[in-house]
Protein backbone atom coordinates (compact mmCIF):
# COMPACT_ATOMS: atom_id res chain seq x y z
CA UNK A 1 0.00 0.00 0.00
CA UNK A 2 1.13 3.25 -0.91
CA UNK A 3 0.09 6.43 1.70
CA UNK A 4 0.24 9.47 0.44
CA UNK A 5 -0.49 13.12 2.70
CA UNK A 6 -1.16 16.50 1.08
CA UNK A 7 -0.58 19.83 3.05
CA UNK A 8 -2.41 22.80 1.87
CA UNK A 9 -4.42 25.76 2.61
CA UNK A 10 -7.86 26.05 2.42
CA UNK A 11 -8.68 28.03 -1.23
CA UNK A 12 -5.90 26.13 -3.28
CA UNK A 13 -7.71 22.95 -3.90
CA UNK A 14 -6.20 20.04 -1.92
CA UNK A 15 -9.53 18.26 -0.91
CA UNK A 16 -9.89 18.08 -4.48
CA UNK A 17 -6.56 17.13 -5.52
CA UNK A 18 -6.30 14.31 -3.60
CA UNK A 19 -10.05 12.98 -5.07
CA UNK A 20 -8.74 13.78 -8.56
CA UNK A 21 -5.67 11.41 -7.79
CA UNK A 22 -7.72 8.94 -6.39
CA UNK A 23 -10.42 8.93 -9.09
CA UNK A 24 -7.58 8.56 -11.49
CA UNK A 25 -5.94 5.60 -9.60
CA UNK A 26 -9.57 3.84 -9.80
CA UNK A 27 -9.46 4.19 -13.06
CA UNK A 28 -5.94 2.11 -13.68
CA UNK A 29 -7.83 -0.46 -11.00
CA UNK A 30 -6.12 0.76 -8.08
CA UNK A 31 -7.75 0.18 -5.00
CA UNK A 32 -8.02 3.97 -2.74
CA UNK A 33 -9.30 6.25 -0.27
CA UNK A 34 -8.99 10.07 0.06
CA UNK A 35 -10.58 12.17 3.04
CA UNK A 36 -9.27 15.20 3.95
CA UNK A 37 -8.57 16.88 7.92
CA UNK A 38 -9.48 20.01 8.90
CA UNK A 39 -10.44 22.46 11.28
CA UNK A 40 -12.39 25.30 11.14
CA UNK A 41 -13.88 25.66 7.51
CA UNK A 42 -12.60 29.09 5.88
CA UNK A 43 -9.83 30.07 3.17
CA UNK A 44 -6.22 29.81 3.96
CA UNK A 45 -6.43 27.64 6.65
CA UNK A 46 -4.09 24.57 6.99
CA UNK A 47 -5.80 21.55 5.63
CA UNK A 48 -4.52 17.81 5.28
CA UNK A 49 -5.56 15.42 2.31
CA UNK A 50 -4.79 11.49 2.79
CA UNK A 51 -4.64 9.28 -0.04
CA UNK A 52 -4.38 5.44 -0.30
CA UNK A 53 -3.78 3.04 -2.75
CA UNK A 54 -3.12 -0.54 -3.28
CA UNK A 55 -3.67 -3.43 -5.45
CA UNK A 56 -5.75 -5.26 -3.04
CA UNK A 57 -8.38 -3.93 -0.86
CA UNK A 58 -8.03 -1.34 1.94
CA UNK A 59 -9.17 -2.07 5.29
CA UNK A 60 -7.33 0.65 7.42
CA UNK A 61 -9.59 3.98 8.70
CA UNK A 62 -7.19 6.13 9.76
CA UNK A 63 -5.64 9.18 8.82
CA UNK A 64 -2.02 8.44 7.15
CA UNK A 65 0.80 9.08 10.18
CA UNK A 66 3.85 7.68 8.21
CA UNK A 67 2.82 8.86 4.86
CA UNK A 68 5.62 7.07 1.81
CA UNK A 69 5.55 10.69 -0.04
CA UNK A 70 3.99 14.22 0.49
CA UNK A 71 2.71 17.21 -1.30
CA UNK A 72 3.51 20.48 -0.39
CA UNK A 73 0.95 23.13 -1.77
CA UNK A 74 1.94 25.71 0.28
CA UNK A 75 6.04 26.30 1.50
CA UNK A 76 4.28 28.68 4.18
CA UNK A 77 3.46 26.01 5.86
CA UNK A 78 7.11 24.24 6.81
CA UNK A 79 6.98 27.34 9.06
CA UNK A 80 3.82 26.41 10.95
CA UNK A 81 3.65 22.42 10.72
CA UNK A 82 5.75 19.64 11.24
CA UNK A 83 5.09 18.61 7.61
CA UNK A 84 7.91 15.75 7.57
CA UNK A 85 6.68 14.21 10.48
CA UNK A 86 5.80 10.54 9.83
CA UNK A 87 7.17 10.61 6.43
CA UNK A 88 9.27 7.12 5.68
CA UNK A 89 12.66 7.15 4.38
CA UNK A 90 13.17 7.33 0.38
CA UNK A 91 9.88 9.73 0.32
CA UNK A 92 9.33 12.16 -2.30
CA UNK A 93 8.47 15.44 -1.03
CA UNK A 94 6.78 17.26 -3.89
CA UNK A 95 6.45 21.30 -3.57
CA UNK A 96 4.75 23.80 -4.94
CA UNK A 97 7.10 26.50 -4.88
CA UNK A 98 8.98 29.58 -7.31
CA UNK A 99 12.44 28.49 -4.84
CA UNK A 100 14.47 25.31 -6.01
CA UNK A 101 14.32 22.15 -4.35
CA UNK A 102 17.66 22.47 -2.47
CA UNK A 103 16.75 25.92 -1.15
CA UNK A 104 14.56 24.23 1.52
CA UNK A 105 16.83 21.99 2.68
CA UNK A 106 15.20 18.83 3.38
CA UNK A 107 17.21 16.14 4.54
CA UNK A 108 19.21 13.87 2.14
CA UNK A 109 17.20 10.71 2.62
CA UNK A 110 14.50 12.10 0.74
CA UNK A 111 13.73 12.61 -2.73
CA UNK A 112 12.23 16.73 -2.81
CA UNK A 113 10.87 18.45 -6.08
CA UNK A 114 9.71 21.58 -6.39
CA UNK A 115 7.83 23.20 -9.26
CA UNK A 116 5.87 26.26 -9.94
CA UNK A 117 2.43 25.14 -9.83
CA UNK A 118 1.24 28.71 -9.03
CA UNK A 119 2.94 30.10 -12.20
CA UNK A 120 0.90 26.83 -14.40
CA UNK A 121 -2.20 27.53 -12.82
CA UNK A 122 -2.43 31.15 -13.89
CA UNK A 123 -0.79 30.37 -17.27
CA UNK A 124 -4.55 28.70 -17.57
CA UNK A 125 -6.43 30.95 -15.62
CA UNK A 126 -6.90 28.98 -13.08
CA UNK A 127 -8.00 31.25 -10.23
CA UNK A 128 -6.94 34.60 -9.10
CA UNK A 129 -3.21 36.26 -9.10
CA UNK A 130 -3.66 36.29 -5.32
CA UNK A 131 -5.45 32.77 -4.78
CA UNK A 132 -4.21 30.42 -7.84
CA UNK A 133 -6.06 26.91 -7.60
CA UNK A 134 -3.03 24.71 -8.20
CA UNK A 135 -4.40 21.47 -7.06
CA UNK A 136 -4.42 20.17 -11.07
CA UNK A 137 -0.90 21.12 -11.79
CA UNK A 138 0.38 19.53 -8.95
CA UNK A 139 -1.66 15.78 -9.50
CA UNK A 140 -0.06 16.07 -13.04
CA UNK A 141 3.59 16.58 -11.60
CA UNK A 142 2.86 14.23 -9.04
CA UNK A 143 2.04 11.47 -11.80
CA UNK A 144 5.17 12.57 -13.74
CA UNK A 145 7.56 12.45 -10.44
CA UNK A 146 6.19 8.84 -9.22
CA UNK A 147 5.24 7.07 -11.63
CA UNK A 148 2.51 5.65 -9.94
CA UNK A 149 -0.44 6.63 -12.54
CA UNK A 150 -0.46 7.60 -16.22
CA UNK A 151 -1.25 11.56 -17.31
CA UNK A 152 -3.86 9.95 -19.61
CA UNK A 153 -5.72 8.67 -16.02
CA UNK A 154 -4.96 12.14 -14.57
CA UNK A 155 -6.45 13.85 -17.44
CA UNK A 156 -9.25 11.83 -17.47
CA UNK A 157 -9.73 12.27 -13.94
CA UNK A 158 -9.72 15.83 -14.87
CA UNK A 159 -12.65 15.59 -17.28
CA UNK A 160 -14.65 13.92 -15.05
CA UNK A 161 -14.47 15.41 -11.76
CA UNK A 162 -14.11 19.45 -12.49
CA UNK A 163 -17.18 21.10 -13.24
CA UNK A 164 -15.40 24.46 -14.25
CA UNK A 165 -12.72 25.16 -16.87
CA UNK A 166 -12.30 21.60 -17.54
CA UNK A 167 -9.77 21.97 -20.45
CA UNK A 168 -7.88 24.63 -18.94
CA UNK A 169 -7.31 22.24 -15.93
CA UNK A 170 -6.73 19.50 -17.96
CA UNK A 171 -3.66 21.51 -19.88
CA UNK A 172 -2.89 22.87 -16.58
CA UNK A 173 -2.16 19.09 -15.52
CA UNK A 174 -0.20 18.39 -19.04
CA UNK A 175 1.92 20.97 -18.79
CA UNK A 176 2.87 20.22 -15.03
CA UNK A 177 3.92 17.01 -15.95
CA UNK A 178 5.91 17.76 -18.54
CA UNK A 179 7.54 20.89 -16.12
CA UNK A 180 9.03 18.26 -13.36
CA UNK A 181 11.94 16.52 -14.19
Amino acid sequence: MIELRFHSRGGQGGVIAGKILSVALFKEGKHVQSFPSFGVERRAAPVMTFVRFDDKPIRIRSQVYNPDHLVIMDPSLINYIPLLQGLKDGGIILISSERDAESFGFPDKYKTVAFNAAEIALRHRLGTQTQPIINTAVIGAWAKVTGFVSLEAVIAAVREEMPFRTEDNALAAAEAYEAVL
